[in-house]
C-alpha cells in the first residue's frame, strides 16, 4: 500500500515536470502538443501593440529610478550630459506632483510595490496559492488591473538551443520554453541562481550592471520580476498572456523578455530581468 502510494505520487510529480525536462522534450518534441498552439503570424497574437508594452515599461523604470534618486547619483555623474539632463527634468517634475509636505532635502523613498500602485494603480506579489500542493501564485494585492496591462516581466537566464542546460533543468519547474526553441530559466535557487549572477557580472562595465539580480533575493527592486510564477498557457487562450517584445535584432533579444530596446540604456538596464547565458557582442 505505501509503495503504491509512492509510485503514485512520483508519476504524479514526473507527469507535471517532464515538460520542463530537456532531454525528455528533445526526445517527443514532434509529440508534445500540450502548450503549443498554431499562429500563423506572430501580429495576430498581440494583445496590445509593441510600443504601449515598451511605453508602460519606461514609465516603471523611470518612476523606480527616480523614486530613490539618491542612490543613483554616482551612476548619474558617469552618464552623458544628454541622459544626465533627462532625468533631472524628470524628477523635477516628480518633486512638482508630491504633496506639499515633500521635503526636497530628505525625499521620501517608496517600496517598489508602492512606485508600481503609483504608477500603473496596482501592486502585485508573490503568495502561496489558495489551492492545495498548488505551490506559490502571483496575486494583484493592491488596485486594479485593467484588460491588456503588463502585468509582469519573467526574469531569467536566455539559452539559445545549442546551448547546456541539462543540469540546471534537473528538477526545475522554472524553464519557460519559446516557440522559436530559445530557454528561460526563471529558478531563484541553485545552479540556475548561480548561472545568473556569474553571467550578470561577467559583463558588467564598471559601476554599470547589466541586468537586475535582486530578483534572486528577498529585496526585489523590480516589482513585475514575477513572470516566472505565473502559470504558463495552454494550448486555448488564457487569462494571462507571455509576450516577447519584437521588432529587435537578436543581439537585443537576448537580453529581455519584452523589453529587448532597452538593453542599450544603462540607467534603466539595472531593471532588466534577463540575461544570456553565451557571451555575445552588445549592439550599439
Amino acid at each position: 500500500m505505501l509503495f503504491r502510494t509512492l509510485l503514485r505520487v512520483l508519476r504524479q510529480r514526473w507527469h507535471r515536470y517532464k515538460y520542463r525536462f530537456v532531454p525528455w522534450i528533445a526526445l517527443n518534441l514532434s509529440q508534445n502538443r500540450r502548450t503549443l498552439r498554431y499562429v500563423p503570424e506572430d501580429s495576430k497574437d498581440k494583445i496590445i501593440p509593441d510600443e504601449d508594452v515598451l511605453g508602460t515599461l519606461l514609465k516603471v523604470f523611470q518612476a523606480l529610478f527616480i523614486s530613490n534618486f539618491s542612490r543613483q547619483t554616482d551612476i548619474l555623474l558617469l552618464l552623458p550630459e544628454a541622459i544626465k539632463s533627462k532625468y533631472r527634468d524628470l524628477l523635477v517634475t516628480h518633486q512638482r506632483t508630491e504633496q506639499p509636505r515633500y521635503n526636497t532635502q530628505q525625499q521620501k523613498i517608496y517600496k517598489p510595490g508602492e512606485v508600481l500602485f503609483n504608477t500603473l494603480g496596482f501592486s502585485i506579489s508573490r503568495e502561496t496559492s489558495s489551492l492545495i500542493s498548488a505551490g506559490k501564485g502571483v496575486f494583484v494585492t493592491k488596485g486594479f488591473v485593467p484588460k491588456g496591462t503588463v502585468v509582469s516581466m519573467y526574469p531569467g537566464t536566455v539559452y539559445q538551443k545549442h546551448e547546456p542546460i541539462f543540469f540546471q533543468s534537473i528538477g526545475n519547474p522554472f524553464i519557460f520554453r519559446c516557440l522559436d526553441g530559445m530557454l528561460i530559466d526563471g529558478n531563484d535557487k541553485g545552479i540556475s541562481k548561480v548561472v545568473y549572477r556569474s553571467c550578470n557580472g561577467r559583463d558588467q562595465l564598471g559601476p554599470f550592471k547589466m541586468s537586475d539580480s535582486t530578483w534572486l533575493t528577498s529585496e526585489v527592486q523590480n516589482p513585475l520580476a514575477v513572470g516566472q510564477y505565473v502559470n504558463n498557457c495552454s494550448n486555448a487562450h488564457c487569462d494571462v498572456w507571455f509576450s516577447w517584445h519584437s521588432g529587435t535584432s537578436s543581439k537585443e533579444k537576448s537580453f529581455s523578455l519584452t523589453t529587448t530596446r532597452l538593453s542599450t540604456n544603462l540607467t534603466e538596464s539595472v531593471f532588466l530581468l534577463n540575461y544570456s547565458f553565451g557571451s555575445r557582442e552588445l549592439s550599439q
